[in-house]
């Protein structure tokens, strides 16, 4: 069982930053892929960045290439989102999810934190 607790979110101005952060119990947390994901009002939740258990390999969603940052710390058991030059369309509930190496899904989410970016 992994439990995750996002933190970070908040209010900024377009252009600024923030990063989330997402903190997990469990002692195989290093086994696990972390992915962030983002729900907007009204609209469907959907992928923003992933960080794959191996290797630490990252994927990102286009409209965030180059623009926010996936890391891990496993010795804080933690993930994190470093976001930069925020745009008011990246104003959403952010949620983290983390699947084990033998799942396709992510089994286990976060209670999401709230970004909003101010234009």
């Amino acid at each position: 069982q992994v439990q995750l607790v996002e933190s970070g979110g908040g209010l900024v101005q377009a252009g600024g930053s923030l990063r989330l952060s997402c903190a997990a119990s469990g002692r195989t947390f290093s086994t696990y892929s972390v992915g962030w994901f983002r729900q907007a009002p009204g609209k469907e939740r959907e992928f923003v960045a992933a960080i794959i258990w191996s290797f630490g390999s990252t994927r990102y969603a286009d409209s965030v290439k180059g623009r926010f940052t996936i890391s891990r710390d496993n010795a804080k058991n933690t993930v994190y989102l470093q976001m930069n030059s925020l745009k008011p369309e990246d104003t959403a509930v952010y949620y983290c999810a983390a699947r084990s190496r033998y799942s396709d899904e992510y089994e286990y989410w976060g209670q999401g934190t709230q970004v909003t970016v101010s234009s």
